[in-house]
């Protein structure tokens, strides 16, 4: 019963955040969704702004996402593969938050092959670096704070 607990506990959060990405990955309309409320507010925070200028910042925008979506998965992953316990002091292992980045990659790479299927989506080799690169941050992020306070 322990087992089964340990495995809700841990990889429940990572497949929930799955699910999560799928479903938005399969909006049809993601751009303009996202373009209907981000585009506005820009618009009224700064209405001598451009509009090109304003849709560079959408863009940006969106890929930021990409990064903090992907950034969260992987320490979901990692926090899965590790399953820390109370007053956990192992030290850092780098093999860990390989796998982890591994499976944010592998995650990545079949969330792009999905949007071939999805109408006015495309599949991007680009966005399966930036979604791997938001998880090397998250985890290069996690790894540096855990040093800072002498967690490993």
């Amino acid at each position: 019963m322990q087992k089964l607990s340990n495995l809700l506990k841990y990889w429940l959060p990572v497949l929930v955040w799955m699910a999560l990405i799928f479903s938005v990955s399969a909006d049809p309309k993601s751009y303009q969704h996202s373009a209907g409320l981000f585009e506005p507010l820009l618009h009224w925070l700064f209405p001598r702004l451009p509009h090109e200028q304003i849709e560079i910042y959408h863009h940006v925008f969106r890929k930021s996402c990409h990064l903090s979506e992907y950034a969260l998965l992987a320490l979901l992953l990692w926090r899965a593969i590790r399953q820390p316990v109370r007053n956990d002091s192992r030290p850092w292992r780098w093999d860990e938050a390989g796998l982890a980045l591994a499976g944010v990659f592998l995650y990545a790479a079949s969330d792009e092959f999905h949007q071939i299927f999805i109408p006015t989506r495309t599949a991007r080799v680009s966005d399966v670096l930036i979604d791997t690169s938001g998880g090397l941050l998250g985890l290069l992020v996690l790894w540096l704070l855990g040093k800072i306070l002498k967690h490993w």
